[in-house]
């Protein structure tokens, strides 16, 4: 086999396991292309003859793996995405493994699965996300966490939750596909896969090969008020699935458009932009190629 391997240094805490990956995976005949960024070299960039390689595998946080399926979209690349970030919320949603040697195997058996991925636009230009993008208070706490994440890890992001009590209130126009629905609330979410630290899932179901988004407005005014949301989504992991509470609506779409008064910062896949609304979100369905093991082919066929 010829892969090629994506690998931003920058990510988690720089452990080096993808080195571990590549001496598991080599066989006899094996070509394997490491291609590194810290940060400064675009990873796109890194991308240009990605079609000509077997399998491309994406070490790295969320943002990598993100830029790397987007980049790649809609061109049948098998993409393996390798957690060495903070969260690594792609993995946990797969349901997939970490282990590198079990990794390994996965990269050798080369079976896909092809998963929505969607697309930001914004003033600054067009962004690509697969797990979920925030406006508003989502997106504080992601700027709050960053500089804490490499002593931190996910605790991080609790912190910085923790620390923004009052966020900022909004009111909140979104057009869903042509439907305008006036509301207001301290942010929204635009949701593809709904798990998120601690296995949490944010929206009761994990579809996202449904070719839509699902649009979740945070009604709260003060951030204690989703503490019963954070309770009712652990519950759900014992079968109950107790509904959200008046702290949040829900909607789904494949086109929505946000304008909200006083404009909010916006985040990707967990990558704080210096941006604020109003942004389109759209569905990109089936646009990613991703190697998965038998349990999440069942898991999402």
């Amino acid at each position: 086999m010829r892969i090629l391997v994506i690998n931003n240094i920058s990510s988690g805490h720089n452990e080096g396991t993808i080195y571990d990956f590549v001496r598991a995976f080599n066989r006899d005949g094996d070509e394997v292309v490491m291609r590194t960024t810290d940060g400064h070299t675009r990873i796109e960039h890194m991308l240009d003859d990605a079609e000509s390689f077997d399998l491309v595998v994406a070490s790295g946080g969320d943002g990598t793996v993100t830029t790397v399926l987007h980049r790649l979209r809609n061109t049948d690349t098998p993409v393996l995405p390798f957690p060495a970030g903070t969260a690594n919320l792609l993995t946990l949603n797969l349901e997939q493994p970490t282990e590198t040697h079990a990794l390994a195997q996965l990269a050798r058996n080369g079976q896909t699965l092809d998963f929505d991925l969607a697309e930001l636009e914004t003033s600054a230009g067009t962004f690509g996300f697969s797990i979920m993008s925030g406006i508003g208070y989502d997106a504080s706490i992601m700027q709050m966490a960053e500089a804490g994440k490499e002593v931190f890890g996910e605790l991080a992001y609790f912190l910085a939750a923790g620390a923004n009590l009052e966020p900022q209130h909004a009111d909140i126009k979104l057009d869903i596909d042509g439907k305008v629905i006036n509301t207001d609330g301290i942010g929204v979410i635009f949701v593809n896969f709904s798990k998120i630290q601690f296995d949490l899932s944010l929206t009761h179901n994990n579809q996202p090969r449904d070719g839509k988004l699902d649009v979740v407005v945070l009604k709260a005014k003060y951030a204690v008020e989703l503490l019963p949301v954070v309770f009712a989504a652990m519950r759900d992991r014992d079968g109950s699935y107790p509904g959200r509470t008046d702290a949040m609506e829900i909607y789904s779409g494949r086109q929505i458009k946000v304008v909200t008064d006083p404009p909010l910062s916006l985040e990707y896949d967990g990558e704080p932009l210096d941006v604020t609304s109003p942004v389109t979100a759209r569905i990109l369905p089936g646009a990613a190629c991703i190697v998965v093991d038998d349990d999440t082919r069942a898991l999402f066929s």
